[in-house]
């Protein structure tokens, strides 16, 4: 068993709680020493009390699932005697309500685009690969939220 942990911080910094007009910045401090800004998405909670550049937890859940992913890719690539250069991936999610009427991260879409050195896999690789990744993936393993993986980009 691994255990992980985070410190998230805030305070209400004399703002107007009892009115609602109160700053949503967070700090969110890893294992590691490394401090994230924080905040509420803008698209939930109106600027000036969301921080606009900010990450925010819906984006953090998206890159958790695309970062684990990618992680588990670039292990399967490996193994199958590939050589990756890069990875990216500009992941989207999708925040509606789910089958019980709350709003949810229903969906994330993955789009990787992966360039290699030596031999390309084919597309039966590819696709075979990214499946192997998704059901090795702990953040995927965790959720209830359906996951598209674009292959036609890789």
């Amino acid at each position: 068993m691994a255990q992980h942990s985070a410190i998230i911080r805030w305070s209400r910094n004399n703002d107007d709680f009892k009115a609602n007009k109160h700053s949503r910045g967070h700090e969110w401090e890893f294992d590691g020493g490394l401090k994230v800004p924080a905040s509420s998405s803008p698209h939930i909670v109106p600027i000036p009390y969301s921080v606009e550049e900010n990450v925010d937890p819906e984006e953090a859940f998206i890159a958790s699932l695309s970062s684990c992913h990618m992680l588990f890719y670039l292990h399967m690539a490996r193994d199958a005697g590939f050589v990756v250069n890069s990875y990216e991936d500009e992941a989207t999610g999708e925040l509606t309500k789910n089958a019980e009427n709350k709003m949810a991260v229903t969906k994330v879409t993955l789009n990787p685009v992966v360039s290699y050195e030596g031999p390309t896999p084919t597309k039966d690789q590819i696709e075979h690969m990214h499946h192997q990744a998704h059901d090795h993936c702990f953040i995927a393993n965790s959720v209830t939220t359906e996951i598209i993986t674009n292959t036609d980009r890789s």
